[in-house]
């Protein structure tokens, strides 16, 4: 098959292998942007008397029937298409002839790859900030739920002040509330258009509307000029994984916490069998494997984002190849941090404290007794630090 930019003796099949890499299957969940994207670039043309109202017409009709049959699993983005933009023009131009030879001018695959792929981002921000913020919401049902269970507060892994499951799960509820906020703040790289900067020189010659195309796809602005659309490749990207490593290393530290209360020697709480997996050789077991993978995904995650960071830290300007790179980690943190942000929700809603199991020691009392000191006698902190050690201690 020829592709769109192929010039005279057919690409070798391995380097066709080599450079498209995976990126045509990850592109399957771009088809619906690019298709967004391109109307908005096709009505633009159209308004800058660049295409004709019946080319339009046919273009549109054409895209949406795609769309359509796309979602309907009747075709998929191959390795000979390379990407979802080939796709997609070579499947239009065959449906509606001449017209989809037309759509492509004044834009080129750098531009409408990153249109595509931003109205992806801002659509995944939204999901993943309410993700965070149900996930905080779970765990201040857990607080109403268990407010009046006491649990010992730990520094240094020694029981150290006294705290409750209240207080505690409202702890890791702020933090998960502030990752949704961190989510939604990395909107700001993300909704900037980037249509019209083509291969990142603009579109000489052609009175391109930039501003039409940003009404239309809701993007904030218009990145400008165009040649820090290239330049800008991988920070908006690089901005969500980083929040997202900070959301899904927040819910390895809860995981973290909650593996260690459900251990035998504390037995803090319980977990249904529903949530647990078993032993294959002890029968007695009941493994909370889900705690452990969200543990883990902070790997993953911290991953993902030195992967995109590496990949454009010593770039020259203009596009490079090495950039079709970033979306495989992208995709990889945005897809784990969702289905880990919706499983410890359902965890949440399903673990139960047992009092009963909680045992506090009284020495984490001892910084209140001694504070009760200084305001009943005036005495120093100090002082009362003192006196009260010598009372648990014995020691002088």
């Amino acid at each position: 098959m020829k592709r769109l930019w192929d010039k005279g003796e057919p690409l070798d099949a391995r380097v066709l292998r080599y450079t498209a890499g995976e990126d045509y299957q990850l592109d399957e969940r771009l088809v619906s942007y690019d298709i967004r994207a391109s109307i908005a670039h096709a009505a633009m043309l159209c308004e800058q008397q660049l295409l004709t109202s019946e080319d339009l017409a046919a273009i549109e009709q054409g895209l949406k029937d795609l769309e359509r049959s796309h979602a309907a699993g009747e075709w998929q983005v191959t390795l000979e298409d390379e990407d979802a933009h080939t796709a997609l023009e070579r499947r239009l131009t065959d449906a509606i002839g001449e017209a989809g030879e037309r759509i492509h001018l004044g834009r080129s695959r750098n531009d409408q790859l990153l249109a595509a792929l931003r109205l992806y981002l801002l659509d995944a921000a939204d999901s993943l900030e309410q993700i965070a913020a149900s996930a905080a919401d779970a765990l201040l049902e857990l607080a109403g739920r268990e407010a009046e269970t006491p649990l010992p507060g730990y520094t240094h892994m020694q029981q150290a002040m006294p705290s409750s499951v209240s207080l505690w799960a409202e702890g890791f509820a702020a933090e998960l509330a502030d990752d949704a906020d961190g989510i939604a703040a990395a909107r700001r790289r993300i909704s900037k258009n980037p249509l019209g900067s083509a291969a990142g020189y603009g579109a000489p010659g052609l009175p391109i509307d930039r501003e039409s195309t940003r009404k239309s796809l809701g993007f904030d602005s218009n990145q400008e000029p165009v040649t820090a659309v290239q330049l800008s490749r991988g920070k908006a990207e690089a901005g969500l994984v980083f929040e997202l490593t900070l959301f899904v290393q927040d819910l390895g530290r809860l995981a973290a916490d909650l593996l260690l209360f459900y251990t035998q020697e504390f037995g803090f709480i319980e977990l249904p069998d529903k949530l647990t997996t078993g032993s294959s050789i002890m029968p007695q077991k009941r493994n909370p494997d889900v705690l452990e993978l969200v543990r883990g995904a902070t790997a993953t995650l911290l991953a993902s984002l030195t992967e995109i960071l590496s990949l454009t830290a010593k770039l020259g300007s203009g596009y490079q190849r090495d950039l079709q790179r970033i979306k495989a980690p992208l995709f990889r943190a945005i897809d784990l941090s969702a289905e880990s942000g919706e499983i410890m929700s359902y965890l949440i809603d399903n673990v139960r404290f047992i009092p009963e199991n909680i045992a506090i020691d009284q020495s984490v009392y001892a910084a209140g007794h001694a504070n009760r000191l200084v305001l009943e006698e005036g005495i120093s902190f100090r002082e009362a630090y003192r006196r009260i050690a010598q009372e648990l201690t014995g020691e002088d």
